[in-house]
């Protein structure tokens, strides 16, 4: 007979772990993960920031709603966003600082001369930008391990290599069939695996909602002169780069993204140039030395919304994904909002209809 538990979880990436933290306690929870490690896919290759303006004024209020956890947890630490726009986008620039004033973000409104102060060897051209001073950066592998810790004190049985290769409906929920020919019954599956989430609805039998991976690529570069250590995240308004400093060096994406199918994402060479070709437009510092390179799958619903709540055919199908490049930075609030919907019960810092998969019916 098939060991059973109450709900068994796909996926012990941020959202996973997140969600299976909230819900210990409601019952017996499977946590499982596909690879030898959890996080090993979109978790471990972030970017690892706070921002209140990414992913856009429909996710600000997810982000807002995690910030209190996460700075009183202490994974946060200061850091600072500069937005900025060339000779030709003041007026995007403009729109972008009362877009996000109006829901309570501070945004700060700077010339070049105070853009040439954060950002020393500034190229000409660049003479708009917007502070967001609340910006920080997480510590993103002691937020996920704080979750997979608190799961498993909570009696979460945490499973890696534990991909799911079939799943069947049953009167009683669901039977699972893992690698290595293991079976787990249990009453509800959830799906929280990332850039994988349409395949497992489709070995459940249930309609993909259309979430759909993209290629985000890393470089970390040495740099002549270094870079400050207080030097803010710097975003380009039209979305075409963002760097931060890291050990002297930065951080840079050349915002890419490429559709890919779910896999073990690797960095394209003429992304990795890309990245760099931007970089050089923005300031005249000299690169001394690409250190290393990385990429990762960030996975978006049609909408580019999250997707949270029990599926509208399928009984007992319950969605967590859907996230983009922001479930890092939403995962407090997210996970509350999907243990309020899987459970019945508890508080939601954000009205969940928005995000619902009924939406897609």
């Amino acid at each position: 007979m098939s060991e059973r538990f109450d709900v068994a979880i796909v996926g012990a990436g941020i959202a996973g772990a997140s969600l299976a933290a909230m819900i210990a306690g409601h019952g017996s929870i499977a946590l499982l993960e596909a690879e030898d490690t959890a996080g090993y896919h979109s978790t471990g290759r972030s970017a690892a920031f706070w921002t209140e303006s990414y992913g856009g004024p429909k996710i600000q209020p997810l982000t807002a709603a995690s910030g209190p956890f996460l700075r009183d947890g202490g994974f946060l630490s200061p850091r600072g966003a500069l937005t900025i726009g060339r000779d030709s986008e003041g007026a995007v620039i403009d729109s972008f600082t009362r877009d996000y004033s109006v829901l309570g973000v501070a945004v700060e409104r700077l010339d070049r001369s105070a853009l040439e102060s954060y950002i020393p060897g500034l190229r000409p051209g660049w003479t708009h930008g917007a502070l967001e001073p609340s910006c920080a950066d997480i510590d993103v592998a002691a937020l996920h391990q704080h979750y997979l810790a608190s799961a498993r004190r909570d009696g979460v049985e945490v499973r890696t290599r534990s991909r799911l290769i079939a799943a069947e409906r049953t009167s009683q929920g669901w039977q699972l069939e893992l690698a290595g020919g293991k079976t787990i019954a249990c009453s509800v599956l959830a799906n929280a695996a990332g850039a994988w989430a349409d395949d497992v609805a489709r070995i459940a039998g249930v309609r993909p909602l259309g979430i759909a991976p993209f290629r985000r690529t890393i470089v970390q570069l040495a740099v002549s002169p270094r870079a400050p250590a207080s030097l803010p995240l710097v975003l380009d308004i039209s979305e075409r780069f963002y760097f931060k400093p890291e050990a002297g060096g930065v951080w840079l994406s050349p915002h890419d993204e490429t559709p890919s199918e779910p896999c073990d994402a690797a960095p394209e060479e003429i992304d990795v140039a890309l990245a760099i070709s931007r970089f050089e437009e923005v300031v005249d510092w000299r690169i001394e030395q690409l250190v290393h390179r990385w990429a990762g799958l960030r996975s978006f619903a049609p909408d580019r919304l999250p997707v949270y709540g029990f599926d509208g055919q399928v009984q007992n199908f319950f969605w967590f994904a859907g996230q983009g490049g922001f479930g890092i930075q939403t995962a407090p609030a997210a996970a509350q909002i999907g243990a309020a919907l899987l459970t019945g019960g508890g508080e939601v810092p954000v009205d969940p209809p928005a995000f619902s998969p009924a939406r897609f019916a």
